[in-house]
């Protein structure tokens, strides 16, 4: 009769697939973030103040400054009325 000993050493057991997991909830988690930051400046952008507006009952007074003309060029240069030299305005209202 034969008698088998069968004594095994210590065995190295490696669990690669523990990084993979925790590599996949990092990625996760990093999408959630990125979406939510998107989210919350798309549609919750808090500082952000509404243009003036009138009023519904026109009580209310808007003060505009429009800058004066400068001397030249830009679209609709050219000739101004009654033959003087022009700067970009408007054009002069046809003859009838």
């Amino acid at each position: 009769m034969t008698t088998v000993v069968n004594n095994p050493g210590p065995a190295t057991v490696e669990r690669t697939d523990g990084t993979a997991g925790w590599a996949v909830a990092v990625i996760i988690l990093l999408i959630i973030i990125g979406a939510g930051a998107f989210v919350w400046t798309r549609y919750y952008r808090g500082a952000a103040a509404p243009a003036a507006a009138p009023s519904s009952t026109g009580g209310d007074n808007i003060n505009v400054t429009i800058p004066a003309p400068s001397g030249g060029g830009g679209a609709g240069a050219g000739a101004g009325a009654e033959g003087s030299a022009g700067g970009g305005g408007a054009a002069p209202a046809p003859a009838q």
